[in-house]
């Protein structure tokens, strides 16, 4: 597999040995510089798909309305905008020119600052159709980018200094392609913590981010998975929680120490964990339509579960409520302690991007590139607005300074053309 040189700078492939903890003395922890108004990798600055509070993005948008600057996109991908500071990062790639990039762009003025090419080559022709070679985001510790891809048989995960300079990458596992890859990173600590279940016989694996060095590493089964791994507080400690390949599972993030793992959920899974301290949501859609709350104590426990199929969109929870929306368009409410439905409503459309709760209003964006905001109410479904841009939209949107940040693909000239929109009120 051929490599690019960035920026007339040689990079160095790392090739870490894994170590067992109280074999190295520990490192002092490292920094996360980002404030608290970013949204410095998947899910946002609580990983769950809530935006920090005291904002007020519009309501209603359009090509013509609200837009405060558009830019376009070189190939294509599915990473969603990751934003710190004044500069938004995205991954794609050109299926042409076989390249795998991340991009950096000005977030004040759309200009495109820069692109550094990962990967070069190595492409499989394998996937689903809808999959693409770039579906991971971006993470940023406030100093690096980390960024996870599929090439050549391998998944990888990449470190780059914010202006765009490859620092070091480090193979995680083979990689047998089935329907794509979009698991992304997650930082936690001095760790960048990644996954990639497939086939083959996948891994969980922490990595120094200083230098890519393997901290823990855990071999999953060898089947098909899609989920990033999720690190939250609950049942009151920090874990890395993973859902599929039949089980679902809490790891010590610092240790990669199993602290339970009980079978459940389905063979794959997409969606992204949420909590309300007590219990953990699984979602899967293959082999069949699945849902569960499960006790993230140790004993395992299946409090509920249901056969409804939010197989791709990520769920939200408000203390004890859940907000989702199915793949095929249904918005629906529910208890969390129970699993009692408590309203739902048809939206319309397929969805594979995930709803962002902003305040006390929910956003969601279908396929074909229609966002709905509805109201986050536990007693009753009240839809706020409607709006359409673009002809299709797969990327989640990410919510910062009461902007909208979205990853939209057009019809230019008859081509397939995707652009980033900053949609505000003007």
């Amino acid at each position: 597999m051929k490599r690019l040189l960035s920026l007339s700078l040689l990079f160095l492939i790392s090739h870490p040995i894994c170590i067992t903890a109280g074999e190295e003395k520990e490192d002092s922890v490292e920094p996360i510089n980002v404030k608290a108004t970013d949204w410095p990798w998947w899910r946002g600055p609580q990983r769950n798909g809530i935006a920090y509070a005291n904002q007020n993005p519009p309501l209603k948008w359009s090509e013509t309305e609200n837009i405060v600057w558009k830019s376009p996109i070189p190939g294509r991908g599915y990473s969603s905008p990751t934003v710190v500071g004044n500069r938004i990062y995205l991954a794609t790639a050109d299926k042409k020119q076989e390249t795998q990039s991340v991009l950096c762009y000005d977030r004040a003025t759309g200009k495109q600052l820069w692109q550094t090419v990962i990967h070069k080559g190595g492409f499989s022709t394998k996937g689903n159709k809808k999959s693409t070679h770039a579906s991971s985001t971006v993470a940023c510790d406030g100093k690096r980018l980390f960024i996870n891809f599929v090439n050549d048989g391998s998944a990888y995960t990449t470190a780059l200094t914010l202006d765009g300079r490859l620092l070091w990458q480090t193979k995680i596992t083979d990689y047998i392609i089935h329907q794509g890859y979009g698991s992304s990173p997650a930082i936690y600590d001095s760790l960048v913590i990644v996954s990639a279940d497939n086939k083959g016989g996948g891994a969980i694996a922490a990595l120094k981010r200083k230098d890519g060095s393997v901290v823990w590493k855990i071999d999953r089964p060898k089947t098909p998975n899609y989920p990033s791994p999720i690190i939250l507080n609950v049942a009151g400690k920090d874990q890395v929680l993973m859902t599929g390949c039949d089980l679902v599972t809490g790891i010590e993030p610092l240790t990669g120490k199993k602290l339970w793992e009980i079978e459940g959920a389905t063979t794959e899974c997409v969606t992204s964990t949420v909590t309300n301290g007590d219990l953990i949501l699984t979602s899967g859609g293959y082999p069949k339509n699945h849902m569960s709350a499960v006790k993230a104590d140790g004993s395992g426990t299946v409090v509920w579960e249901n056969n409804n199929r939010m197989y791709v969109p990520s769920m939200l929870v408000q203390g004890d409520i859940i907000y989702s929306v199915t793949d095929n368009g249904v918005a629906i409410c529910w208890d969390i302690k129970t699993g009692k439905q408590i309203w739902k409503a048809r939206l319309g459309g397929t969805f594979s991007s995930s709803p962002v709760l902003v305040g006390d209003r929910i956003y969601v964006t279908n396929e074909a590139g229609e966002t709905y905001i509805f109201k986050a109410d536990p007693k009753e479904f009240e839809l706020l607005g409607e709006n359409k841009l673009g002809t299709e939209v797969f990327a989640t949107p990410t919510f910062c300074d009461s902007r909208i940040y979205m990853r939209v693909s057009e019809e230019v000239d008859g081509k397939r053309q995707e652009f980033l929109y900053c949609i505000g009120k003007r």
